[in-house]
């Protein structure tokens, strides 16, 4: 008799807990479903309130066309820098490359005597000058460097170097009159110089012949 009390009573308690759980799944599925409601009801007042909705189409889009920065040829500056610095000695001997005569002028090998008669004549029409007045040593170095390039890349042919007489300098001595000469003498694109005529600047300037590219040695010798 006992035992049937005992099978009763977890019968009722095993009843309310599946009354519970049906109980609880209803009100989740009610729940849900309000929820759906609430989710439509949303929708159709954002519909009536914006109208119909047409989707965007898909456009392709073009790549925005930037300009690339201006390369800088760092190290071609580098280089250029170097040369000048390096290339003309303060060294060098020029005194024996010399011609003897009063002006102390100079010619390469290749170079006819003609040559240097006709610059100290002017028969080459002066193109460009560099003026080296109240430069230091250095500054005359570069700039002359500088100004030799230029000339020779713009196809120049006849240019005057103004080193000055030197009545500025201590113990009147023209310093860089001796400089300017040897520096010449090691540039390949300068084949020859002579001392300016008095209205070019006299002995306070050179006139220089800078090599033509058209030009072999011996039509140098013999035409120029």
């Amino acid at each position: 008799m006992k035992a049937n009390v005992k099978s009763l009573g977890e019968l009722a308690t095993l009843k309310k807990a599946l009354q519970r759980a049906q109980r609880e799944a209803a009100e989740a599925e009610a729940r849900e479903r309000e929820r759906l409601a609430q989710e439509a009801a949303e929708r159709n007042l954002f519909a009536l309130s914006v109208g119909t909705v047409q989707p965007l189409r898909k456009t392709a889009h073009a790549a925005a066309h930037r300009p690339r920065p201006r390369a800088v040829p760092r190290q071609r500056i580098k280089d250029e820098a170097a040369v000048l610095l390096e290339s003309i000695s303060d060294e060098f001997d020029v005194e024996s490359l010399l011609d003897t005569d009063e002006s102390l002028s100079f010619r390469r090998p290749d170079i006819g005597p003609e040559v240097v008669r006709k610059l100290r004549r002017g028969v080459w029409a002066l193109q460009a000058q560099l003026d080296l007045h109240g430069l230091r040593r250095d500054e005359a170095r570069e700039q002359l460097a500088a100004f030799l390039r230029e000339a020779t890349r713009g196809g120049l042919r006849c240019v005057r170097v103004i080193h000055g007489k030197g009545n500025g300098s201590p113990g009147r001595e023209p310093v860089l009159k001796a400089k300017v000469k040897s520096w010449l003498v090691q540039k390949e694109e300068v084949i020859a110089f002579v001392q300016a005529r008095a209205s070019d600047g006299g002995n306070g300037a050179l006139m220089v012949l800078l090599r033509s590219g058209t030009t072999t040695p011996r039509e140098r010798r013999h035409a120029e």
